[in-house]
């Protein structure tokens, strides 16, 4: 498949989501974590504030955030987060850090649902899904139900092609350790 830019693809991503939302009337909320520019202080050795954002691209507007512990990283702050969240009936996004088993048992209770981003972080996992997609897209996706979503961008004296390919996970074989996935 090749190096994919990672701002190409949250920005397939959105327009996907964005495609989904307004189809099925869903709301989406989104996790992702930031750093506070210029929150350093090297002189009085204070490290960048980090914190972790629910938000509703819907409404506009941060829901909730969670400050990342100095000794820590977002995994930790997510599952905070989102207890703080009323989560019934939405769906969840995170990107590649936030895809962690026990965060995505965490919305099955409340009643949620989620996206998640698979990269490298999910080695054996990402492979087989890696793997799968190649042959999709090899054979024409012949008897495969999915979805495409394609844009195109032009600035900054270039071009960007961005697509998304989106699959129920009942079409895909069985995976590496896919019993640990709930929902």
């Amino acid at each position: 498949m090749g190096a994919l830019d990672p701002q190409a693809l949250e920005a397939g991503f959105l327009a996907w989501v964005s495609g989904v939302r307004e189809s099925l009337g869903l709301e989406f909320i989104h996790i992702d974590g930031k750093t506070a520019r210029g929150s350093y202080d090297r002189e009085g050795h204070l490290k960048a504030l980090h914190s972790v954002s629910a938000w509703s691209s819907e409404h506009g507007l941060v829901l909730a955030q969670q400050r990342v512990d100095s000794k820590s990283n977002k995994i930790t702050a997510v599952p905070v987060l989102l207890k703080l969240l009323n989560l019934k009936g939405t769906v969840v996004t995170l990107d590649a850090m936030g895809t962690q088993t026990a965060i995505a048992t965490q919305n099955k209770p409340a009643e949620g649902d989620y996206v998640l981003a698979l990269k490298g972080n999910q080695g054996t996992l990402s492979r087989a899904v890696e793997t799968w997609f190649e042959q999709a897209e090899a054979s024409g996706w012949d008897g495969i139900d999915y979805a495409y979503h394609e844009t195109l961008e032009s600035g900054h004296h270039r071009i960007e092609t961005r697509q998304v390919w989106t699959v129920p996970v009942s079409q895909l074989p069985p995976l590496p350790r896919q019993a640990q996935w709930t929902g």
